[in-house]
């Protein structure tokens, strides 16, 4: 039997025999060099991917066990009556039948969930973009100004709520103390129907700059060529921004269009905190139905249908807005 050694170094393989060895190796010697390095790449490689799989380990274990399987036992109660204290029975269908014949909040919270993510998600996109174009300039203090309106979007959730609860507030509110100087009087925000809604709208535009960073390092990886082509060409500011900006920003749009909408769709803590469902169920969200039925009511089969629904409709609506923008894409 053979031994050899193989000896890497930088792009050198020198191979040494210790018995057996010919002054000119030929061809075959030159076989066995080309095998061995063939193997031991193949063992390399082998090696790599065990080791990326347990790297990987702990998270796929964690991913199982924390969101499939609570995911799975969910759909499976969605099936049954279960109050979280007795055990679950089997009821078939019966659940999602009440929901679309027999539980009259379900229209109500679906209906004030549309309204709500017809006005904040455009309303997210255009101010979100609206600063990252106005903030996309090289001039002195940028980085201030670019920090200032990335601040309230890393600020607590639960503390800006309970700040705007007093901004909101009828009596002594900032808003209707503002509003009292034009001689205006402010309306109760947070405590009338008519502007309940609004008024947390209002609030989603509070973090609007998450979505301007994501908008400005879009911008800030355009290519300047186009911009000075269309410079040459005499382009307005206006067909510059719909002929470039806007075309090439497509993707990140798509993007914060859909995130926009799936955390619109599953709103609740803003309502739960500041109204609580109300005035007269003006704020009266699908998801805290959700919440309501899940943990005040205890009806968790109910609430696990409830969920599957809405993931169901979120899932066909992500889908839909994918198709549209690759289209969309596809024509610029």
């Amino acid at each position: 039997m053979k031994l050899y050694t193989n000896i890497f170094c930088g792009n050198l393989v020198k191979q040494t025999w210790r018995d057996g060895w010919t002054e000119d190796p030929g061809h075959g010697n030159e076989n066995i060099l080309e095998e061995n390095i063939t193997m031991k790449q193949h063992s390399l490689s082998q090696i790599e991917r065990i080791q990326g799989w347990l790297f990987c380990l702990p998270w796929i274990i964690g991913f199982l066990l924390f969101t499939v399987g609570p995911m799975v036992y969910s759909l499976f109660l969605s099936f049954t009556d279960y109050d979280m204290f007795n055990k679950a029975q089997w009821i078939g269908l019966a659940n999602y039948q009440k929901i679309f014949s027999r539980d009259i909040l379900v229209p109500v919270g679906v209906r004030t969930t549309v309204l709500f993510t017809l006005f904040s998600v455009p309303l997210n996109l255009i101010g979100g973009l609206a600063l990252g174009l106005l903030l996309n300039h090289k001039i002195k203090g940028i980085s201030t100004f670019r920090t200032v309106f990335y601040i309230p979007a890393v600020v607590p959730y639960v503390a800006c709520l309970l700040m705007w609860q007093l901004v909101y507030n009828q009596n002594f509110g900032l808003l209707n103390a503002i509003l009292a100087k034009f001689g205006v009087t402010g309306p109760n925000w947070l405590g009338d129907p008519k502007w309940a809604l609004s008024s947390l709208v209002i609030i989603s535009f509070w973090g609007v700059g998450r979505d301007m960073l994501i908008y400005l390092g879009g911008l800030q990886g355009i290519p300047t060529e186009y911009y000075e082509a269309a410079d040459i060409d005499g382009a307005s500011r206006w067909r510059k921004i719909m002929n470039i900006t806007l075309p090439l920003l497509l993707p990140i749009i798509a993007y914060t269009s859909i995130l926009g909408i799936i955390t619109s769709l599953q709103a609740y803590n803003t309502a739960y905190i500041l109204t609580a469902g109300g005035p007269a169920n003006s704020t009266y969200f699908y998801m805290l139905h959700v919440f309501f039925k899940a943990f005040e009511d205890y009806q968790m089969g109910y609430s696990s249908a409830l969920s599957w629904l809405l993931f169901i409709v979120t899932l066909g609506l992500t889908f839909l807005a994918f198709a549209l923008f690759r289209r969309k894409s596809n024509e610029a």
